[in-house]
């Protein structure tokens, strides 16, 4: 922990990530709490260091290849990444600028943790440490103003016949395929919820979803009242808008982030899990359970829950820990 307090001048924070959308936006969410003097940088690293990246290997700078100039003095005051490249540039951030720039380092790096000022890694990551913050969720940009600002820019999703049923679509990861089967019956229980329900859809896919389950995802739709957004074909991205409007939303069970958003609504959240979970994600699966925040798909619930936001308090611990003072105003 600082000693003194550093109240964040402009230009103070760099945002590291390897550009991957979840990333970045936990890590913007987090800046952008702290202070509104913010540098983006995505960083590519060059193999062998990508591949032990966090851990360190001999001539570091080469490591950057193209991007060498991207991670040069002055330094900033703070430097915050999420992912396994970005642990790697902030943990050498905080050596080159000889300990004045703090990092702070998002999601469990899989080393010590003392190689950072501090590390924000979600409970069910399992790491602990006394510059260890563990939320329940992965962090977010969502509040009622962020609502309020989906269900602007989509006003159109009001004429919807109610109960609007929000259905976020991942894909899939280690241990959850999203193949023909799990796909199948992800859509047929989220078709019974509809068909007991009534009402209308709002549903979205995301880049994560495999390409081979777009056309599946259509047809299972096709004819209800409501939205199906699977690609940019389909226009817009209506993800504000699912999240402002939907009156209950189901997720399936592979995103972390997906999940935490859809709980930071304050809507009842459902989700179907057709296979045995990953242990580390039935870990989290089992912690929202146990605060209320998920339930299966057919469940019947209260219109609304306690919303899961966690980002302005853990802004509020990295401050104290940190010695920050408040931001400074634009």
């Amino acid at each position: 922990m600082a000693n003194s307090t550093t109240i964040l001048p402009h230009d103070a924070c760099w945002v590291v990530t390897d550009g991957a959308a979840g990333n970045r936006r936990q890590a913007l969410a987090l800046a952008e709490a702290l202070t509104p003097s913010i540098r983006e940088i995505v960083v590519e690293l060059r193999a062998p260091w990508s591949w032990f990246a966090p851990r360190q290997l001999p001539g570091s700078r080469m490591a950057l290849g193209r991007n060498d100039e991207s991670l040069l003095p002055p330094w900033p005051n703070l430097v915050i990444g999420c992912g396994r490249s970005a642990a790697w540039a902030t943990r050498q951030i905080r050596q080159w600028s000889d300990g004045k720039t703090l990092a702070v380092q998002l999601l469990d790096p899989r080393i010590d943790p003392a190689h950072w000022d501090l590390v924000i890694a979600p409970k069910h990551d399992t790491l602990r440490g006394e510059n260890v913050l563990n939320p329940l969720g992965s962090l977010h940009p969502i509040d009622d103003a962020w609502l309020a600002d989906g269900r602007d820019a989509f006003a159109q999703f009001a004429g919807l016949p109610s109960p609007r049923l929000g259905v976020l679509i991942g894909g899939a990861r280690r241990g959850t395929p999203f193949d023909d089967d799990a796909a199948a019956a992800f859509l047929a229980a989220v078709k019974a919820r509809h068909q007991a329900d009534g009402g209308s859809v709002l549903v979205a896919a995301s880049r994560r979803t495999p390409s081979a389950q777009l056309a599946r995802i259509r047809e299972a739709f096709a004819g209800l009242p409501g939205v199906v957004w699977v690609d940019s074909t389909d226009g817009a991205n209506p993800y504000p808008g699912v999240l402002g409007w939907a009156d209950r939303l189901i997720v399936t069970p592979d995103s972390v982030n997906m999940l935490s958003e859809a709980c930071a609504t304050g809507r009842p959240v459902h989700t179907f899990i057709s296979r045995p979970l990953p242990e580390k994600l039935a870990r989290f699966h089992e912690e929202l359970r146990s605060a209320g925040l998920l339930h299966d798909i057919d469940a019947r619930t209260a219109s609304t829950q306690t919303p899961l936001r966690e980002t302005a308090a853990i802004a509020s611990e990295v401050r104290r820990h940190l010695g920050l003072g408040e931001p400074i105003p634009r």
